[in-house]
């Protein structure tokens, strides 16, 4: 059985990959040939300067009266003078040698003086060389021959630089440095075992073909950005022990046309020459959408892209041991050629990770700091639900800032929760000047979400209440999930959207009148309910019905919204979200007047300490401060697996129960 051709050796170490390395191995002996022309020009124009400035040292110079009383004296027995410049040399009777600067021309007294005392005196006009007399002609027409020829090596170099455009951009690993490998990736271990398989087959491909298994020529990681695809990828690269080339979507795109296809095939030509590879795929999405969608034919050079990879795919067969492997978080406006069997038939979901997952992530993200014993990784996994991988890193780091802004050596909890605060609600304003009735309002508005809360059973524990303005909220009332939640029972969203009816009907009851604060609750509280109505059947009068597309718009395939339900229905739809808002804002009046007295102790705790917990919210309300009975939150068998949050209620927005918004 006829073996694939080992993979070439890396290129050499530098930007070049080896091309400017001269026959004996040294680089850059091509360069010093390269700067010999300037070079020895500089020498050239050098030489005529040093012997044009350089002054003759071994004359002692004097002044030219000196020169005229020394004559008269009798002192100078020879010596000579040039017409051209007035430079006088001489020789004494003690044979020292002079110079001197006379006037150009001499005075006739000097010229009488000096004949009748000096013998030997020569009146010169010297006249310069064929070499000198030409440099200040031949200096500039070399100039411009230099400059033209520079001209030329630029336009080659920009020559050879266009005819290479076609060529691939992909970054070509090894397996001596692979850098990252499953090791570095906390959680998803169901993605791990998948593409494990992966590069099993590539190792030892016989076991596979023992058995007539064919591996998915192409894997696709799918999931929402900040999930770590890219992460796995690399971790594949060190893990497969063949070359991995990565490659951008992005880098196939260029003003020439028909650039992404030569690249493309360029791509693959590299791999096939490597015996097995991984070709991975960054931001496929970038040149994998659909084709024909949108404006533009099919002369479009994204969609030629798209039809050479597509050829290319199907050109090489399974046993070359060539794996394509793609990340987007854009499935959706993928082209269905490009995810058709012997494709890219096998996508991997790289979800948002869950509890476990986040725990073993953060315990990554913690290496190498300096942690107090009071930080609980559990309870921070349990307050980041729908946080990403890169969210969890960028908590970490914040709450190391925090430390350092606190003088500390260590972080501590309360670190972790500021960095929380900050990543979920912004920056705290603590300088922001608020009147005494507007703190009044707020710290009311809040109590009023934390009791809601508490007292309800279907809703998340309270975790904590503040009415410290952060970001663009002036008080916040949060709560923590003690489990992931997947599917939403219908009562555990009533009591939900009565927490955030909470604020808004504390400022009813104690104020008899609302205020703007209220304008986020109200929000997400008409999102929750026309949801409730609309997808997850959960009115009478509407029935097991859903209507209305929630399907996000691509120019081109959903381009026009048409409405599927008449003008009659979309009245009732209208009535029936009214009618559950006005029922549960009905059941947080009946709520909050029954907790009065407390209402009126959770706001002067706010007003007092700024911020209290859930524990000190219950201990004012006289409620058990312990967890709620697991009884109060039994299974939620009686909902189709299939149904998933709204807009509103994902796990991002159970963590924050309400806010209290600037008007």
């Amino acid at each position: 059985m006829a073996q694939n051709p080992p993979p070439p050796p890396p290129p050499p170490a530098g930007g070049d990959g080896g091309k400017n390395l001269s026959p004996s191995g040294k680089p850059g002996s091509q360069g010093w040939s390269r700067y010999a022309v300037w070079i020895l020009l500089g020498a050239v124009l050098a030489a005529f300067l040093v012997t044009s400035l350089i002054p003759d040292e071994s004359r002692e110079t004097i002044a030219y009266p000196d020169f005229l009383s020394r004559t008269l004296e009798g002192d100078i027995t020879e010596g000579s003078y040039d017409n051209n410049n007035g430079k006088i040399k001489a020789t004494d009777v003690n044979g020292i040698e002079y110079a001197s600067n006379g006037p150009t021309p001499l005075p006739d007294a000097d010229v009488a003086t000096i004949n009748s005392n000096i013998e030997d005196f020569e009146y010169k006009t010297p006249t310069a060389g064929f070499l000198t007399s030409m440099l200040p002609l031949l200096l500039p027409i070399g100039l411009l021959i230099l400059f033209f020829w520079w001209m030329q090596r630029r336009a080659q170099g920009q020559m050879g630089s266009v005819m290479s455009i076609g060529r691939s951009k992909a970054k070509t690993y090894s397996s001596e440095r692979p850098g990252t490998t499953f090791d570095d990736v906390a959680g998803y271990e169901g993605v791990k075992s998948e593409i494990t398989e992966i590069i099993d087959f590539l190792k030892t491909p016989d076991r596979f073909a023992a058995i007539g298994a064919r591996v998915p020529k192409g894997v696709l990681l799918v999931g929402p950005p900040g999930t770590g695809k890219t992460l796995i990828a690399k971790a594949v690269a060190g893990e497969a022990g063949v070359p991995f080339l990565s490659v951008t979507g992005s880098d196939f795109m260029e003003m020439f046309v028909g650039v992404g296809a030569s690249r493309v095939r360029d791509l693959f030509e590299s791999a096939r020459k490597m015996g097995r590879a991984i070709i991975f795929i960054d931001e496929i999405d970038s040149i994998g959408r659909k084709r024909g969608a949108g404006l533009g034919g099919g002369h479009d050079e994204r969609e030629q892209t798209l039809n050479q990879m597509l050829s290319e795919m199907d050109g090489f067969e399974s046993s070359e041991g060539i794996v394509m492997m793609g990340a987007t978080n854009r499935p959706d406006i993928l082209d269905p050629a490009l995810l058709r069997p012997g494709r890219f038939d096998r996508q991997i979901v790289v979800p948002l990770p869950e509890l476990s997952d986040r725990q073993q992530i953060l315990a990554v993200h913690m290496k190498g700091k300096h942690l107090a014993d009071d930080v609980d990784v559990n309870l921070i996994a349990r307050g980041t639900p729908g946080m990403s991988g890169a969210d969890l890193a960028n908590l970490i780091n914040e709450a190391a800032l925090y430390a350092v802004r606190d003088g500390v050596d260590e972080i501590h909890q309360r670190h972790v929760e500021q960095a929380r605060d900050r990543v979920l609600m912004g920056q705290r304003r603590d300088t922001m000047a608020l009147s005494d009735d507007e703190k009044e309002a707020i710290a009311y508005h809040e109590a009023g979400h934390a009791i809601c809360a508490a007292v309800l059973d279907k809703t998340d524990p309270l975790h904590k209440v503040t009415i410290i303005p952060s970001g663009m909220a002036l008080g916040v009332t949060m709560q923590l999930p003690e489990e992931e939640r997947h599917i939403y029972r219908e009562d555990y969203i009533r009591d939900r959207l009565v927490v955030m009816f909470g604020g808004r009907t504390a400022e009813e009851i104690v104020f008899n009148v609302v205020s703007t604060g209220a304008s986020n609750d109200l929000m997400q509280a008409t999102s929750l309910a026309r949801s409730m109505v609309r997808e997850w059947g959960m009115s009478d009068a509407i029935g097991p019905m859903a209507w209305g597309s929630q399907n996000q718009v691509f120019l081109g395939d959903d381009l026009m919204h048409t409405r599927d339900y008449s003008d009659s229905t979309a009245g009732e739809i209208d009535k029936e979200i009214e009618r559950i808002l006005r029922e549960q804002q009905d059941r947080c009046h009946e709520v909050l007047n029954s907790y009065r007295d407390g209402l009126d102790l959770v706001a002067r705790a706010l007003l007092e300490h700024e911020t209290i917990s859930g524990d000190q919210v219950a201990e004012l309300l006289g409620l058990p401060t312990a967890a709620k009975p697991d009884e109060s939150r039994d299974s939620d068998e009686s909902i189709d697996s299939d149904d998933a949050p709204a807009e509103g209620t994902d796990t991002t927005d159970l963590i924050t129960s309400s806010e209290s918004s600037e008007s």
